[in-house]
C-alpha cells in the first residue's frame, strides 16, 4: 500500500465523479459551468494518473490485465475530458453529448475494472461491493463538488432558477443514501465470513483496535456528516436560500472528502471496501 495508490484512487473517482453529474445539470448552467468543471474534472485525472503511473501496486492483481486495461480506459477518459473542455462553446453543440459519453463511459469502465483488479482472488460478493463501492464513491464525491460549485455559480448567474440547485441537491443525497447502504453491506460481509485461522484478523477486531480509529473517522466524517449536511443543504434549497445552502455544501464537501480518503486508505489496509 502507498500514498500514491491513495490518493489515485480518490483522484480519479472525484474526477469520473465530476462528469457523472454533469450529464445532469441543464445548459442554463451556462457555457462556462460546464467548461470550468470539464477543466476540473480533466485535471483530477490527469493527476491521478501521474500518481497511478509512478506508484507501486497494492498486489499482485494490480499487475494483472484488468488493471492495465483499467489505467488505459483512465487515460482515454481523461483524453476525452480535455477535449470537452477544449472545444465545450467553441464548436457544434451538437457533438458535445458524443464527447461527454465519451469521459462518462470511459471513465465508468475505468472504475470497474480498478475494482475488479484490486479485488481479484476474493468472492464475488467481495468483488461486487467492491464495484459498488467504487461507483458510488464517485457519485457521491462528484456530486457534492458540483452541487457545491453550482451553488456558488447563482452569484455568476443570478437569475438562474433554484431548481437546478435542488435537482443536484437530490442527486446527492440518493448517493449519499446508496453509499451508506453499500458500505453496511461491506462491513456485514467482512464480519460474516470471516473465520478463525484464516487470513488476517477479522474487520471486527480490526474497528475495535487502535487502527481502528479511521474506520470511525471513515464513519463520523465521509457517512454521518454528509448525511446530516446534505438533507441541511435541501431544507435551505427549497426555500430557495442559495447562499446559504452553498456555505453548507462547502463543509459538506471537505467532510466527503475526508471520509473517502480514509475508505480507500482501508481498502487497501483491510480490502474491505468500506
Amino acid at each position: 500500500m502507498s500514498l500514491s495508490t491513495v490518493l489515485f484512487l480518490f483522484l480519479a473517482h472525484m474526477g469520473v465523479g465530476i462528469t457523472f453529474t454533469l450529464v445532469f445539470i441543464s445548459r442554463a448552467a451556462g457555457v462556462k459551468f460546464f467548461r470550468f468543471n470539464a477543466g476540473l474534472a480533466a485535471i483530477l485525472l490527469v493527476v491521478a494518473l501521474a500518481f497511478r503511473h509512478g506508484a507501486p501496486g497494492p498486489g499482485p492483481a494490480d499487475a494483472g490485465r484488468t488493471g492495465a486495461y483499467g489505467l488505459l480506459a483512465l487515460d482515454c477518459a481523461a483524453a476525452a475530458a480535455v477535449i470537452y473542455w477544449a472545444t465545450v462553446g467553441r464548436v457544434l453543440a451538437s457533438i458535445r453529448p458524443a464527447i461527454m459519453a465519451a469521459v462518462v463511459i470511459a471513465g465508468g469502465a475505468a472504475i470497474v475494472l480498478e475494482a475488479v483488479a484490486l479485488s481479484a482472488g476474493r468472492s464475488s460478493a467481495s468483488q461486487a461491493l467492491t464495484i459498488a463501492s467504487f461507483l458510488s464513491s464517485a457519485a457521491l464525491l462528484g456530486g457534492t463538488c458540483t452541487a457545491m460549485i453550482l451553488g456558488h455559480w447563482y452569484l455568476v448567474i443570478p437569475s438562474m432558477q433554484v431548481s437546478h440547485l435542488q435537482a443536484i441537491v437530490k442527486w446527492h443525497m440518493a448517493s449519499m443514501v446508496v453509499r451508506i447502504v453499500v458500505v453496511s453491506a461491506a462491513i456485514f460481509l467482512a464480519i460474516a465470513t470471516w473465520q478463525p485461522g484464516l487470513g488476517p484478523p477479522s474487520f471486527r477486531h480490526y474497528i475495535m483496535s487502535v487502527d481502528g480509529i479511521f474506520f470511525w473517522q471513515r464513519v463520523l466524517f465521509g457517512l454521518a456528516g454528509p448525511a446530516i449536511l446534505s438533507y441541511l443543504t435541501w431544507q435551505t434549497a427549497k426555500i430557495r436560500s442559495t447562499q446559504s445552502a452553498t456555505g453548507i455544501l462547502y463543509v459538506d464537501l471537505f467532510t466527503v472528502v475526508v471520509g473517502e480518503i480514509l475508505a480507500k486508505y482501508i481498502l487497501l489496509a483491510t480490502r474491505v471496501p468500506v
